[in-house]
């Protein structure tokens, strides 16, 4: 029977309606005829109808909630799989992005624990930002209060979709004992010199009161949030010296596998690190002025020709703040380069060149501020030619071609890469700049003008000047607003006992620093307080630093795989100089998932977004029922204010939790974005996969409860080569759906192979079914490859299963629940067939074992590299290790990994 609410076309217009039928059928249905499950009254039930889903879900949902590993009881001599999902911000409601994310990390999460590996698969809460502060407002709530009850519901949520985290890890980034330790990181970089404040123009939000990075502001000059129109404004900012380890992170992407082109992105936003920053100390009427101004070359190497330094006339000198404003301004005359009184000395070289105003509005890519090097730059010599600059010649070429330096001290002599080197690590040493960066790579402005933020730990004092607050007396905690106005920083302002303080050097009256820092900041490290996030004496413990990292998964949206990505990699590199952990890169492998999107409509004249009642949609082209204009149609990411999103909780109620996540995985890759109402076929055949698994199942219990024993023996040539069959479709299968889960995380594919067995499993005849080892052991392999995927079905399943009689399998663990199975393995006597080989495995040119694999797998570099990495042998003796590369030679079907001792 096919009920009304059955033949729906699943769509964002009609969930609803939908449901409200549901309900309708529901209460039809005659009283009492309601049926339980095997698990609950030891009768198997045959069908599986709306009801029996229901009681599925019901009774296994609080009991498929086995917590992964802790990291107090961490076991260091085991395997470990660390699978993270990016954290939402506690908005106060999950949305169909959500689930997907999610629902890969679990499954996958579930897989590698039934692979015998220590699991973590943690979950916490972005929660600071101006979204919860601006919330709050519009509420008449403090924003503490605001994000707490979000996260208690989001918490309820994610619960009720049966997602298994590891819940003792759970952060909070608001809270103090969170916060506290970014503190902490953030008194590190300004010790190790990584943190400093000037002035800078920035990106000035008029209605939220804040600063907004570049990539918050659209191309209409307007606040992503807000709408106002941004405002240019020079503030003194506190900003990380992010670009000191840009060659660092550039080089790093090599040692990092394939991330779907976005190590090509990161590698693009770090740009080419050729030249590097130098510190000048300005000067005027040969008199120091106090301030400093960080200079980019592209030849460090030929700092010693240096003739003068380049301004754009926009700069801040200029414009904000600067002792040397008036100065500049009078000498400056648009379209000319302009010679000026200011002269900068080099801190390296303790040369000293004048300042020009360039007659250029603007340099490559970010730079506001260059050295003028005759030596290397045409350019640069027929500026310094044409104001009279003296320079010197600081590069040689020799008969055979090499250039070489003179004139530059003890660099003399060098060659130009040799000097290079030592030029800049000499920079280095004394912290005057040095590093090589690329000249479109900023460093990071990090002053949020907000209150709902981490307190930057600094304190200034007028006779010791900036003053880092003593790690002992963190964290600094967010002073408590009783009537919270939104008035961002300047609220901290308001709070004078906060705000007033005593230096922590002479004692005497101070005052704290009142921005607080960019979000990013906390995210930026939150996958190492996720191994030890109960630690109160450090950030995290090194041991397990080392034990847990890297990240050998990264789940999230490829919308954050820039800045997040590039922060994180940054946090990463220092505690790795830091030696607070062994590993430089935070992440092993990154999986960035697709949107979610449905259909939008909207009003081309006003680009106002409309309800689907809105709309007629049923001539040939969707017109606005009220003022009948035609409708501009568009797939887009689901949004409230776009009058196109799903309720998570609807879909759930309408399909089940299996079903979701089954559609979620098996609509497209992960990488891919799923258009809903384009791909609703994807629920009817998951559906109807899930009913298929049931009537399989029922067919063998049926089967087997008869009297008679089944004997193997009985079974006649023809159904023994069935059977065989059977076993080879079983082998082929593991083999595939290990490979989709390991190496390239395509779920739609895994499920089309597990659909293939299923249709195999259809097909058997009835003395297979109920004579057969094989069938039996295909059935079982099946159930257990399905929970990872949709684990409540599979658990009342193998329930199934393992109460019938007579079973012929004995190496399955029939008393235990199928997601505390051991993953299947090919069976060896299938490895042994013609096709496969047994690939030698060397590392660093040492033999160590063989890994059998297929012969047309064996000259793809990339497979066998992978397939040795997920076996037991590559699992024993490289994993945490760094592979600095490997070889295979196909031919004699070898492969050797140099990995770093």
């Amino acid at each position: 029977m096919q009920s009304s609410w059955q033949r729906y076309r699943f769509c964002s217009s009609c969930l609803k309606s939908q449901l409200r039928d549901l309900i309708k059928w529901q209460r039809r249905l005659v009283p009492g005829c309601l049926r339980s499950i095997y698990s609950e009254t030891g009768k198997w039930e045959k069908t599986y109808g709306l009801e029996t889903r229901k009681e599925v879900e019901k009774w296994w949902l609080p009991r498929t909630k086995d917590q992964f590993c802790k990291t107090s009881e961490t076991d260091k001599s085991k395997p470990k799989f660390y699978v993270l999902s990016m954290f939402p911000y506690p908005s106060g409601k999950l949305h169909m992005g959500h689930v997907r994310v999610y629902t890969i990390s679990d499954t996958i999460a579930r897989f590698q624990k039934m692979r015998g590996m220590q699991v973590i698969n943690p979950m916490g809460w972005d929660a600071f930002g101006l979204p919860a502060e601006n919330a709050a407002i519009e509420r008449g709530l403090h924003p503490a209060n605001w994000t707490q009850s979000n996260v208690k519901h989001m918490k309820e949520q994610l619960d009720a979709l049966g997602l298994s985290f590891s819940w003792e890890q759970e952060i909070t980034t608001c809270l103090p004992e969170y916060y506290k330790w970014t503190q902490h990181l953030f008194i590190k970089l300004f010790e190790a010199g990584l943190v400093y404040q000037k002035e800078a123009m920035v990106n000035w939000d008029p209605v939220d009161q804040t600063v907004l990075a570049n990539e918050q502001v659209d191309i209409n000059g307007c606040s992503w949030r807000s709408g106002a129109k941004v405002e240019q404004k020079y503030l003194r900012q506190w900003f990380i010296k992010t670009t000191a380890y840009a060659k660092d992170m550039l080089d790093s992407l090599a040692d990092l596998p394939e991330w779907y082109g976005i190590k090509e992105m990161q590698a693009n936003w770090i740009g080419k690190c050729v030249g590097c920053y130098l510190d000048f100390m300005l000067k005027v009427n040969g008199k120091e002025t106090g301030e400093k101004l960080a200079a980019y070359t592209y030849t460090p190497e030929a700092i010693y020709g240096a003739s003068h330094l380049y301004i754009l006339p926009d700069h801040r000198l200029l414009h904000g703040n600067s002792s040397l404003k008036e100065v500049l301004q009078r000498e400056f005359i648009p379209g000319k380069d302009c010679l000026t009184s200011v002269t900068a000395v080099n801190l390296l070289t303790k040369q000293e060149v004048p300042i020009v105003i360039s007659a250029k509005s603007g340099f490559e890519n970010y730079l506001d501020t260059k050295i003028g090097i005759p030596s290397t730059s045409p350019e640069d010599a027929a500026v310094a030619q044409n104001l009279g600059l003296s320079f010197t010649e600081v590069i040689e070429t020799l008969p055979d071609g090499l250039e070489t330096l003179v004139n530059s001290k003890e660099f003399t002599g060098m060659t130009r890469q040799a000097a290079l080197k030592a030029l800049t690590q000499k920079a280095q040493k004394k912290g005057i700049g040095g590093y090589l960066t690329s000249d479109k790579l900023r460093d990071w402005l990090i002053s949020r003008q907000r209150y709902w933020g981490t307190p930057i730990p600094i304190i200034h004092c007028q006779t010791c000047g900036t003053v880092p607050v003593p790690y002992e007396d963190l964290p600094v905690e967010l002073p408590s607003i009783t009537s919270f106005t939104g008035k961002g920083a300047s609220a901290l302002e308001t709070v004078p006992q906060w705000m007033n303080c005593s230096c922590p050097r002479c004692k005497g009256p101070a005052k704290r620093e009142t921005d607080t820092m960019d979000t990013f900041v906390d995210s930026s490290w939150y996958f190492f307080r996720y191994i030890d996030p109960h630690n109160s004496d450090r950030p995290f413990d090194k041991a397990l630093a080392d034990y847990w990292m890297p990240v050998d998964l990264y789940i999230g949206g490829k919308e954050h795989a820039v800045m997040h990505l590039y922060f994180a990699r940054f946090l990463s590199h220092f505690c790795y100089n830091q030696k607070m952990t062994k590993h430089k890169e935070p992440f092993y492998k990154l999986l960035v998932q697709g949107l979610i999107k449905s259909r939008t409509y909207k009003l081309p004249t006003t680009s106002q977004y409309l309800k689907r009642e809105e709309i007629d949609l049923t001539g040939i082209e969707p017109v606005h029922i009220r003022t009948k204009e035609k409708v501009q149609v568009t797939w887009e990411k689901m949004s409230k204010s776009k009058h196109n999103g799903i309720d998570p909780e609807e879909v759930v109620e309408l399909y089940g939790i299996d079903t979701m996540r089954l559609y979620m995985l098996f609509a497209a890759p992960p990488e891919q974005d799923i258009l809903w109402d384009a791909r609703t076929h994807a629920f009817s055949g998951v559906r109807k996969w899930q009913s298929r698994l049931w009537s399989l199942t029922t067919k063998f219990i049926e089967a087997r409860t008869s009297s008679t024993v089944p004997s193997p023996q009985l079974l006649n040539k023809k159904e023994k080569a069935e059977a065989k069959r059977i076993w080879e479709q079983k082998n082929f299968a593991i083999s595939e759906v290990t490979r989709y889960f390991t190496k390239n995380y395509l779920f739609n594919a895994a499920l089309s192979r597990l659909m293939g067995l299923t249709n195999v499993l259809s097909q058997a005849s009835q003395p297979l079914i109920f004579h057969s080892v094989e069938f039996e052991d295909a059935l079982a392999t099946l159930c257990i490859m399905v929970a990872p995927m949709a684990p409540l079905i599979s658990s009342e399943l193998w329930k199934g299963l393992a109460h019938v009689p007579n079973k012929l399998c004995t190496h399955h663990k029939w008393d235990d629940d199928v997601l505390r199975q051991s993953w299947p393995k090919v069976d060896p006597e299938y490895l042994q067939q013609p096709d496969i080989i047994e690939m030698s495995v060397l590392i660093n040119n040492r033999a160590c074992g063989k890994v059998s694999m297929p012969r047309q797998v064996a000259q793809n570099h990339e497979e066998v590299h992978e397939l040795v990495l997920q076996s037991e042998l590559g699992i024993k003796h490289l994993q945490g290790r760094l592979i600095k590369k490997a070889f295979l030679s196909p031919r004699t079907t070898l492969i050797n990994f140099l990995v770093q001792e």
